[in-house]
């Protein structure tokens, strides 16, 4: 009888495991924007991580490019240089000026950051890598909550895919969603928060703060915890099983 409920057991955890890995998986499977550390806030400055993963099987990435939307007027961004990707920052001249919350007018900002890749550098094909692109921006609009970065993911059969569906207001994820970024209230004293503190806090404690795949962040994570459970109890369940069928045979033997 007990033997025949630890199988049950076992099979019921292993299952649920397998199905909470799957769905980790599932849901980090697009390119998101995300930011470690203090978020940046309205007016302010800070540094945004675009991650791409990869989901052809058999092409990789080679070059990522991310719109930057003229109304926010982002007159400073930098990328950060990672070995093997040529970054390219373009600026152009705004169709009309922008006007900061200091009053500054601004006729020309950032309106696209790249990364290609170098011979021999790639994002490898199937869904086990991704990388991280970094950019240090500012001064983020005072006039929103959330800013997109539509993101378009060249691979190297040709194959491009764009990122830059808005989320709408039902919450519901778009099959193609832009990359986005909550920004934060000021603080009291008026200034924007994210002054160089994000890479610090990145290396210090790996914690991601609120980005456009928050809901896939919590059911990966979620996901991943409850596959680790599953597959434990599922193990311990089957060693249970094994033992107690063990001893039963023994008791069988000695009473003959």
């Amino acid at each position: 009888m007990s033997k025949h409920v630890f199988k049950r057991a076992g099979f019921l955890a292993a299952t649920v495991g397998i199905a909470g890995l799957l769905s980790a998986g599932v849901a980090s499977a697009h390119v998101t924007a995300n930011v470690y550390g203090p978020q940046p806030s309205k007016g302010g400055y800070g540094s945004i991580f675009f991650r791409v993963p990869n989901e052809e099987k058999d092409a990789g990435t080679v070059k990522v490019e991310i719109t930057v939307k003229p109304e926010y007027a982002l007159s400073s961004v930098r990328a950060k240089p990672l070995p093997g990707w040529k970054a390219e920052v373009v600026k152009s001249k705004l169709p009309a000026p922008v006007t900061t919350d200091s009053g500054t007018q601004i006729t020309e900002a950032v309106t696209k950051v790249s990364w290609t890749a170098e011979p021999g550098t790639k994002i490898a094909a199937g869904s086990t890598e991704f990388q991280e692109f970094q950019i240090s921006a500012g001064k983020f609009p005072a006039n929103v909550d959330t800013i997109e970065f539509p993101a378009t993911q060249t691979y190297e059969n040709g194959k491009v895919v764009e990122w830059n569906q808005p989320t709408p207001a039902s919450g519901e994820e778009p099959e193609h969603p832009a990359p986005t970024v909550k920004l934060a209230e000021k603080s009291a004293d008026g200034h924007g928060g994210g002054h160089g503190t994000d890479t610090k806090a990145a290396s210090e404690d790996g914690h991601a703060s609120s980005s456009s795949d928050n809901t896939a962040r919590w059911l990966g994570g979620a996901g991943l915890v409850v596959g680790a459970l599953g597959l434990g109890v599922g193990a311990g369940a089957t060693l249970r099983a094994r033992r107690a069928t063990a001893v039963s045979g023994k008791s069988d033997t000695e009473g003959k």
